[in-house]
């Protein structure tokens, strides 16, 4: 039968509140054990047949999910796992792009990402430089390998506000991405440079000459990004302002908040956190 807070509390804990267990009361560390999976053994007072008894009973709630803490990034990364399970590996490169790959007998799809590559092969996703995918990073590619079309960019650039739907995400771009960006390099834009071409960016600056920067990206290897700078101009009470472009293709690649998340993952490396 499954232990709820209660239960616990109630049927086995000392009910002492003594802080051994380094929490205020039994209460808490009761609600720990269930919800976050605390070992009830951290409860120096319980006799090795009591933990014996209950433990099974908590590790078998846990596993069902009952009562345990939700991890939104989990969630997250599960739900796009499956929605790319039943993708064929062979059918990959011709749609999204990509080179694939025999290790050791596995298959898997070797895909340009920014300035390195990340190896997607049936149980996973690993960056050939070592560098480790966030659970955010992983459902946002596993999202693209599920979505991803084979349009090729048009080279016809668009703002995030002139693509369909994202009315509503519309001051989230301007705050957590164009903002930041603009303000950070603000009198430093050769530290923008740097920073960009440590990202695989490459200077385009001749093909936009009323911008102060640009600089090209290919995110994904039909998935470019386009980033405009003009710096402050302070006789003239102007601050400085960055504009993130997208191919009208997007869409075919992404979905609106996956394209949030490539923008925001952009100005963290940009910004350096």
């Amino acid at each position: 039968m499954a232990l709820s807070v209660v239960d616990l509390y109630r049927k086995v804990l000392p009910r002492t509140n003594c802080g051994d267990c380094d929490f205020p009361t039994c209460l808490a560390f009761a609600s720990m054990v269930v919800s976050e999976k605390l070992p009830l053994s951290n409860c120096p007072h319980l006799s090795p047949e009591v933990v014996a008894r209950c433990q099974p009973e908590l590790d078998a709630q846990h596993a069902a999910g009952k009562w345990v803490k939700k991890d939104p990034a989990a969630e997250a990364l599960q739900w796009a796992r499956q929605r790319a399970a039943s993708l064929h590996m062979e059918d990959l490169p011709e749609r999204i792009g990509g080179e694939l790959k025999r290790e050791g007998g596995q298959l898997l799809l070797e895909l340009p990402y920014f300035d390195g590559k990340i190896q997607v092969r049936s149980d996973g996703m690993t960056s050939t430089s070592g560098d480790e995918l966030d659970r955010w990073e992983q459902t946002f590619l596993y999202n693209h390998l599920a979505q991803g079309g084979s349009a090729a960019p048009s080279g016809i650039w668009k703002s995030f506000e002139e693509i369909p739907n994202t009315i509503s995400k519309v001051k989230s771009m301007r705050a957590h991405v164009e903002e930041p960006i603009g303000e950070r390099f603000s009198g430093r834009r050769e530290d923008l440079y740097s920073a960009g071409k440590t990202m695989g960016g490459v200077d385009v600056r001749s093909d936009f000459p009323d911008a102060d920067a640009a600089l090209h990206f290919f995110a994904l290897p039909r998935v470019p990004l386009l980033l405009l700078f003009w710096d402050a101009e302070p006789a003239e009470e102007i601050g400085a302002r960055a504009k993130l472009l997208f191919d009208e293709t997007v869409t075919v690649h992404l979905d609106i908040e996956s394209i949030l998340f490539l923008s925001e993952h952009l100005r963290r490396r940009l910004c350096g956190g």
